[in-house]
């Protein structure tokens, strides 16, 4: 930097051919070296400007196309993903209705098992009670029977005599050929 400030002041010890001449008092400058100065730099720095403000350009460009492809990407990524859940609701919704169904038909079949193993076993009670009721009954029928036959044999043994008691079986085996001729 020094060496281009330098540059300048020597300029500014040249002898000036006539009128023309460059003023190094930054102080004591006037319009046309400022105009010369402008001049070099917007020459010498329009270019440099417009590749800066090109590669700039280029680089902003880049980013929003780059942006694009990523927004795209991240719209397809979404959309995807929104079709996953509309799947994934829908296997969910098919799910819960199916495991509703299920669960109301065993329970049904759980109440209808119920039921008939209730039915059964009111049938197996009904048919032990009768079962019980004829057995006591066909008990209560031979007691009663061996109480009668042996009272009736008693009374009979007390009050048959013999000649009563021959007499009884004579008219009994009468009855009894009477019978067989009848059946033949």
């Amino acid at each position: 930097m020094k060496t281009l400030t330098d540059s300048f002041v020597y300029l500014g010890h040249w002898p000036s051919a006539g009128s023309f001449g460059f003023n190094t008092d930054i102080l004591a400058t006037n319009p046309i070296n400022l105009s010369v100065v402008f001049g070099v730099l917007i020459f010498f720095g329009k270019g440099v400007l417009n590749d800066l403000l090109d590669n700039r350009k280029q680089r902003i460009l880049n980013t929003i196309r780059n942006s694009e492809e990523l927004r795209e990407g991240a719209i397809q990524q979404l959309e995807n993903a929104l079709a996953r859940l509309r799947k994934v609701e829908t296997e969910a919704d098919q799910f819960r209705v199916n495991g509703y169904s299920e669960i109301e038909r065993e329970k049904l079949n759980l109440i209808n098992s119920t039921y008939k193993t209730l039915k059964q076993l009111e049938n197996y009670k009904n048919e032990t009670i009768l079962f019980e009721q004829q057995r006591t009954i066909n008990q209560v029928r031979e007691r009663v029977f061996q109480q009668a036959l042996q009272g009736a044999i008693g009374t009979l043994n007390s009050c048959l005599s013999n000649e009563l008691h021959l007499r009884t079986i004579n008219a009994n085996i009468g009855m009894f050929g009477t019978m067989k001729e009848i059946t033949d």
